[in-house]
């Protein structure tokens, strides 16, 4: 049999591929022995993961830190306010030291204004050294807190003591000016007196009879007249008090539906009451009484003017109840009689006196010598002047009433009251007059009245 030789070839490439690997495997050697490890293929999905929790890690650091530095800078601002406060307060005291004067006081309060400004500086350098540290910051905030309101409470006390001295100050001069106001209504009282009994009174001695209308005496006898009706009017609401009137219910009587500011102003009601009645008839030279028909008047025109100024020159200084005695029958005391009875209603008179002999006595033509009707006839008795002495002017005098609902005009009338002007509605309205205007000649006297804003008067249907 033939035998089979090995194919030559095939041999050859065995060899040499088991050659290639060992050349390989020597290659592949030499490079891990020059990395000196090993070398390990980490997975992408875990890469990212620790790489997420990194971050994570350092915004949280980030955000403890921020957190930090605002706790502390708010205790830093809060320390800062609350020592700001401990200035003003160790000022304040300082101040009040000096009124009234304690030397002492104002040594300690200057040595409290010197620490409070050494611990204000010390936080401004710790700011500009940039060490704001207050640990724990809660603590400090809250210690700020109620140091602040410390200051604050001493602030407000020094203050309160600061005005309850200025009160004691002002209540001091108060009844310092009270006591020389006092001195002067009673000197006051007691000239008056002393001009009325020696039968003389300056206010009117300048007072000529004018050819024409005087409009400037006219204005001074109304003034002289108001006077006195004011203080009829409050020996009238003091009677009133006394015998337990209800004074709003009285005054609504008067003029109802009328809003009033204040409570005094009550008084303006009982004013224009007592107004409306005694100068009721003014413009007629009889005052419209009953059985004027019997007076008599010089017939021409002169004569009857030089009639009345001799009126007004009989009475102008007189004592009102002396002169009424003397001469009961005369003009003014006419006069007196018929406004009394107009003027004091019979119930008024009743429960002032419990009894109604004051107005017997008026109504026999007799004239009692009490302290309410001294006030009416002395009111009466200026009231008459003042119509003596426009009846004497060579030009018509008359008298004029602004009726109620008007708007308020500067040229005839005059407020009051001068706080309705404060009010931001302009559009005043007269709820009722006061003193009634005159017309003296061309020249219009003008009327006192109350006012009120549109809305508050009330139209009656």
């Amino acid at each position: 049999m033939e035998s089979v030789r090995p194919n030559p070839a095939s041999s050859r490439s065995k060899l040499s591929r088991k050659f290639q690997k060992v050349i390989h495997l020597k290659t592949a050697t030499k490079k891990n022995l020059s990395n000196n490890g090993f070398c390990l293929m980490i997975p992408q999905e875990k890469l990212k993961c620790c790489e997420s929790q990194q971050f994570e890690r350092e915004e949280i650091e980030d955000a403890a830190k921020e957190t930090k530095n605002r706790a502390a800078m708010e205790a830093f601002i809060a320390k800062l306010f609350a020592t700001i406060s401990s200035v003003k307060a160790a000022y304040a005291e300082l101040q009040m030291a000096q009124f009234p004067y304690n030397c002492e006081a104002i040594q300690s309060a200057d040595q409290a204004v010197v620490d409070e400004l050494k611990a204000l500086s010390e936080l401004k350098q710790s700011f500009l050294k940039k060490r704001i540290d207050f640990s724990p910051p809660h603590v400090t905030l809250m210690l700020a807190e109620i140091q602040e309101q410390q200051s604050l409470m001493k602030t407000y006390e020094i203050t309160m003591k600061k005005m309850q001295n200025e009160i004691q100050v002002k209540e001091g001069h108060i009844s310092s000016l009270q006591e020389v106001l006092r001195e002067v209504v009673q000197n006051n009282r007691s000239l008056e007196k002393k001009l009325n009994a020696s039968g003389s009174f300056s206010v009117l001695d300048n007072v000529k009879f004018s050819e024409d209308a005087n409009p400037k005496d006219f204005i001074l006898v109304l003034h002289y007249a108001l006077r006195s009706i004011r203080n009829f009017v409050k020996l009238l609401i003091k009677e009133m008090e006394a015998a337990n009137w209800d004074i709003e219910s009285a005054a609504n009587s008067i003029h109802p539906d009328v809003n009033f500011r204040k409570r005094d102003h009550r008084a303006f009601a009982f004013e224009s009451f007592v107004c409306r009645e005694i100068f009721s008839g003014f413009n007629d030279p009889g005052f419209s009484l009953q059985g004027d028909q019997n007076l008599s008047w010089p017939n021409g025109s002169y004569q009857k003017r030089l009639f009345f100024f001799d009126q007004f020159k009989k009475v102008k200084s007189v004592n009102v109840i002396h002169f009424l005695k003397q001469n009961p029958n005369s003009f003014l005391g006419k006069f007196l009689k018929a406004k009394y009875l107009q003027l004091v209603h019979p119930k008024m008179e009743f429960s002032f006196c419990g009894n109604l002999n004051q107005r017997k006595t008026v109504n026999s033509g007799e004239y009692p010598e009490t302290e309410f009707f001294k006030a009416f006839a002395e009111m009466g008795r200026r009231v008459w002047l003042l119509h003596c002495l426009g009846l004497s002017f060579g030009q018509e005098v008359s008298i004029f009433q602004v009726r109620k609902n008007c708007r308020f005009s500067e040229m005839y009338m005059e407020s009051a009251t001068d706080d309705i002007f404060a009010s931001a509605d302009g559009d005043f309205r007269v709820a009722f007059t006061v003193v009634p205007g005159f017309k003296v000649g061309k020249l219009v006297v003008q009327s006192q009245v109350y006012l009120c804003n549109a809305k508050c008067v009330v139209k009656k249907n």
